[in-house]
């Protein structure tokens, strides 16, 4: 029968292949730096507004890899309440979504106080403050029980073992030697120790339910420790989701191998490149708006125009690819063809429109970024 990883004689000593990683690790590190550089072009008002989109975006996604669903209308209203932003009109939200804003907060506000297994134990706690997961009882409070921890699912009828966790007689020493590792002055590239991190407590599984998201927010604290950044400018379980069958495959072949975890952490390494790059696609672009709409403040611009501005900036400069044209106007703003046909043709002589070669029936526009 072969071993899970955690069974291994030199558990838990990693090793991997530096050269194999040298060049993934610089990409990673040449986009997580074009982020950062990006974020810091932007004034308060604006950063303060992108933080909290990658916070809500975060908590979003790392429940919806575990196949939970939140409301983006709760999630944003703790997010702004627990950031300082205005909160007029917003629903009141739920313990629960709460709970994982504050988990993931003090994982990245707090990555300077060291990981203490009772802060754990509150995490997993906060993200369960019913005690239940659904219709579920989820134990709180402390490790998972004597049952055996396994990971499963059904394939073709039959339940299919993903994984087992190490058993709960040695899970206690387990746990103590990761925070020992982790709180440890790291010895090696921050990113790898993130990765690392993730892997190693993924494998631990010390909670009933809830482990998934403890582990990616264990990556966010390494991450954030590295940076000397205490807010995530870029969410890692957004990109995490987008590859979420990848996700779970690498993970479980990595368990069923041996310690040699170099596929892994090629595999992390390239959605933090990934995550890095979309958001610094998505700062450029928020600079991009606001000068925009610093350059046309003056211009008399209607109600259903900005509509149709705003819809096309939100695109960002390569996502309307067919352009505005006057029947996606029409639809857009219920207007008639005339009309539309007018306003457009105000808006390319007031300079926020270009329009496209083509003319005629096939006539579009296009933002003059």
């Amino acid at each position: 029968m072969d071993l899970w990883i955690w069974q291994q004689p030199e558990w838990p000593n990693f090793r991997w292949n530096n050269e194999k990683l040298a060049i993934p690790l610089a990409e990673a590190r040449r986009a997580q730096g074009k982020a950062l550089g990006a974020a810091r072009l932007l004034d308060k008002a604006f950063n303060d507004e992108a933080i909290a989109a990658v916070l809500a975006q975060d908590s979003i996604t790392t429940s919806a890899i575990e196949g939970e669903r939140l409301e983006l209308d709760l999630v944003r209203s703790s997010v702004a309440r627990h950031l300082g932003l205005p909160t007029v009109g917003m629903k009141t939200p739920p313990r629960e979504v709460d709970g994982l804003i504050e988990v993931l907060l003090d994982a990245t506000q707090g990555f300077e106080t060291a990981l203490a297994r009772s802060r754990l134990i509150g995490w997993q706690a906060a993200l369960f403050p019913t005690g239940y997961s659904g219709f579920l009882f989820v134990k709180t409070g402390d490790l998972r029980g004597q049952e055996p921890m396994h990971v499963v699912s059904l394939q073709k009828g039959q339940e299919h073992i993903h994984f087992t966790a190490p058993n709960r007689e040695i899970l206690d020493e387990q746990v103590d030697s990761f925070l020992a590792w982790f709180n440890a002055v790291p010895t090696i590239d921050g990113l790898l120790r993130a990765g690392l991190a993730h892997l190693w407590f993924i494998t631990l599984h010390p909670f009933e339910d809830g482990n998934g998201r403890l582990a990616r927010a264990i990556s966010d604290m390494a991450m954030a420790a590295e940076e000397r950044q205490p807010m995530r400018v870029f969410s890692l379980s957004a990109q995490i989701l987008l590859e979420r069958d990848g996700y779970y495959g690498v993970l479980e072949k990595t368990q069923r191998g041996d310690l040699d975890v170099t596929a892994w952490l090629l595999w992390f390494l390239e959605q933090v490149r990934c995550a890095a790059g979309n958001a610094e696609n998505t700062f450029r672009t928020t600079i991009a708006k606001a000068k925009f709409w610093m350059r046309h403040q003056g211009p008399s611009i209607s109600d259903r125009q900005r509509k149709v501005l705003h819809r096309l900036l939100d695109a960002g400069p390569n996502g309307f690819t067919s352009g505005m044209n006057t029947r996606k106007y029409m639809s857009l703003t219920k207007t008639s063809r005339a009309t539309a046909y007018r306003e457009l043709t105000m808006l390319v002589e007031q300079g926020c429109l270009v329009q496209r070669s083509a003319g005629g029936r096939s006539t579009a526009y296009d933002i003059a970024w």
